[in-house]
């Protein structure tokens, strides 16, 4: 699901945030689709890339008015104290802005370093990978494993299909 999930969202939902966009800063695409923020993070990132993440998605948090956040960090090799830190910030500035964060594709070996550090994210629901947080996401949106099917393209679109609905 992962590897098809990117150029599908980049094709077919309504905003996207894009590399032009970014003002020199390292490429993290902020996609979003239905009420839902996907961050894909694709490269390693130093402290001012952190910080300038979570200021972009707490600013589309603000502009969309996303219910959910998931970022996917399957191809982060290293997390450090402050990465960590920043992931467990962005989840507490989202609940308080009603938004829900899910972190997915967390490596064997950052949480052995995570938990090495003593880290704890705190308010951050983590799972396996993005079918598991589009699950998590969809029980959160109210939303049946049987309506997925009711979408036009299944899958991420009928998800998307689903989050919209009124």
């Amino acid at each position: 699901m992962r590897e098809s999930l990117l150029p599908f969202l980049i094709a077919h939902h309504s905003s996207l945030i894009t590399p032009k966009q970014m003002d020199g800063q390292q490429r993290i695409p902020i996609l979003k689709v239905g009420r839902v923020l996907i961050v894909p993070i694709q490269v390693d990132m130093d402290d001012q890339t952190v910080i300038h993440l979570q200021e972009r998605i707490l600013s589309e948090l603000e502009r969309t008015g996303a219910r959910g956040v998931l970022i996917d960090i399957s191809l982060l090799e290293m997390v450090d104290s402050f990465i960590g830190r920043v992931l467990s910030d962005i989840a507490a500035m989202a609940r308080i802005m009603d938004a829900r964060t899910v972190v997915v594709g967390m490596q064997p070996a950052v949480a052995i370093t995570l938990v090495e550090l003593g880290l704890e994210l705190r308010g951050v629901d983590t799972v396996l990978n993005v079918d598991e947080g589009i699950k998590l996401l969809r029980s959160e949106f109210g939303i049946d494993e049987d309506e997925e099917g009711e979408g036009a393209y299944g899958g991420a679109a009928g998800f998307a299909e689903q989050v919209n609905r009124p």
